[in-house]
């Protein structure tokens, strides 16, 4: 079998590495690691894999693998710096990224230069993010893995699925790639999507371990990767749980990578879509002067398409945090929760409004029954979606619900650990351990909000119950100052009426704001 890439062919056969019709010489080693990537382009290939397949087992150092490596760059006119056809990730292994396709012995008489160009029949992108599950490869010898692997594909195409704005190809489609190498561009071409989901199961005695990979299909570039090692006891609980997992992670993935992608378009050929892409980072920060930026392009879009729950709930948060941290006036209020009810109108299988619509819902309108139910409508929608579980969270932590709302916090932050809006679990934490006594994972909690949101106040302001909590006063009236001084007209009855606390949590809570020193 040949390979041919850019101007190379690789003779696996005759062992021949060639450049146009110029022979390329390169070290057995170099040859066996080329050979054996390109094989394997459609996945990381390790370091472990690389010693077996091509050093037979033997000990290798780091330093001889790097080398090797970088020669096989060399041979290839590649370099460390520029890795366009192989690939280094991190602690996880090597991959070839260029484009190849297999011919055999008869096609290698036609020199590559010669040879016709194949021509790829590319679907137009649907006009919202869409992505591909291919099937994961089955890399152990246990066949009985090929159906796990096949069924778990299935849960998280399913999963992916109830994401609304997202486009999801389905699983007849996706498995026409099963048991053959797949290059990811093309099948972005083939299949009209822009993102492509990969991975790979191993089974080890009685362990299991499955690695993904989100790529942006048109330029291979990779946008998420993770693996996940698991006891293989329960193999149906255990699919479950790695589904959950690969569908919270992607969701806030593939989310920054649109927003990324929006932010290159021409303003003037912005539909509702990127309009609302566009308002996102500034929703997220929860200060008000971010609302302003955000609401124009919000209400924009929602003149564009009026009944757009994905602008209709960021609208409601923005009217609420200009509301809370800004005005006080009684329009601001009015329109979070209309926005939010509008919300929850038009967006029935949307978990992402949904969630959002259910925290404002409790925090203007203080109507936590109707946002408990709309959260669990969200959660029963996609029990791994990332705003339902924080915000649930954050207005359980307000309800006294310390367990429920600790349980939901932590589901959250392990879905996704890297999320833009993490400091609302790490809140809901911190009040949930306060209330608990468990002060020290109340401070932990506190801080990690601090870091993750510098600039909002309400994030000092946990830290500093939280410090009180553990005693170390001194520090608390530090933490309480820097409220002040983000927030300079803080009032802790105030603050309470534009969060509607349960009286029982606001009591302990008000005592250590005023032991602190915080204004009543």
């Amino acid at each position: 079998m040949l390979f041919l890439f850019e101007n190379f062919v690789l003779d696996c056969e005759r062992r021949e590495l060639r450049r146009g019709t110029d022979l390329v010489a390169v070290e057995p080693k170099v040859f066996d690691l080329l050979a054996y990537i390109v094989t394997n382009r459609d996945r990381v290939i390790t370091r472990d894999e690389l010693i077996s397949a091509v050093w037979d087992g033997r000990i290798v150092s780091e330093s001889a693998m790097a080398t090797c490596i970088n020669a096989a760059r060399s041979a290839l006119a590649d370099s460390g710096d520029e890795q366009r056809l192989i690939k280094t990730l991190p602690r996880r292994g090597i991959r070839f990224v260029g484009t190849a396709r297999e011919e055999s012995e008869k096609a290698a008489q036609v020199p590559p230069e010669a040879a016709p160009a194949t021509v790829d029949a590319a679907l137009a992108l649907p006009d919202k993010p869409s992505i591909a599950v291919l099937p994961f490869d089955n890399i152990s010898s246990d066949p009985e893995q090929e159906y796990f692997a096949d069924g778990m594909v299935e849960d998280i195409i399913s999963g992916l699925s109830r994401i609304r704005w997202l486009f999801v190809i389905a699983r007849n489609s996706s498995f026409v790639y099963k048991g053959s190498a797949v290059d990811v561009k093309r099948v972005g071409r083939e299949l009209g999507v822009r993102y492509v989901l990969e991975g790979s199961v191993r089974k080890a005695a009685n362990r299991v371990r499955i690695t993904a990979q989100l790529i942006e299909a048109e330029t291979g570039s990779h946008i998420w990767a993770e693996r996940y090692d698991r006891m293989l006891d329960d193999i149906f609980t255990l699919q479950d749980e790695l589904t959950m997992s690969v569908v919270g992670a992607i969701e806030p993935s593939l989310r920054k990578a649109e927003i990324e992608r929006v932010k290159r378009k021409r303003p003037d050929n912005l539909d509702a879509y990127d309009l609302v892409l566009r308002a996102l980072p500034h929703t997220y920060r929860h200060m008000h002067q971010d609302s302003e930026a955000a609401i124009p392009l919000l209400e924009k879009a929602l003149e564009l398409e009026p009944d757009y729950a994905a602008a209709h709930a960021p609208l409601a948060w923005c009217y609420h945090f200009r509301f809370s941290r800004a005005t006080l006036r009684e329009e601001d209020r009015a329109a979070a929760i209309r926005h939010a009810h509008a919300a929850v109108a038009s967006g029935g299988d949307d978990a992402s409004a949904l969630g959002i619509a259910g925290f404002v819902i409790s925090l203007d309108e203080h109507d936590q029954p109707s946002a408990l139910n709309v959260f669990e409508r969200a959660l029963a929608l996609s029990n791994s979606n990332i705003f339902a579980l924080c915000c649930s969270a954050l207005i359980l932590s307000f309800m006294g619900e310390s367990e429920q709302a600790i349980e939901r916090a932590q589901r959250a932050l392990r879905l996704s650990p890297f999320d833009s809006i993490n400091y609302l679990s790490n809140n809901a934490l911190a009040i949930a351990y306060f209330l608990t006594a468990r002060h020290q994972e109340a401070l932990e909690a506190a801080r990690r909000s601090v870091q993750l949101n510098p600039r909002f106040s309400v994030c000092h302001l946990f830290l500093t119950i939280a410090l009180v909590g553990i005693g170390r006063l001194d520090e608390a009236k530090e933490a309480a100052q820097r409220v002040l001084a983000l927030d300079p007209a803080f009032g802790i009855a105030r603050w309470a009426v534009t969060v509607g606390f349960e009286p029982k949590v606001f009591t302990r809570l008000a005592e250590a704001w005023r032991a602190a020193g915080l204004p009543d």
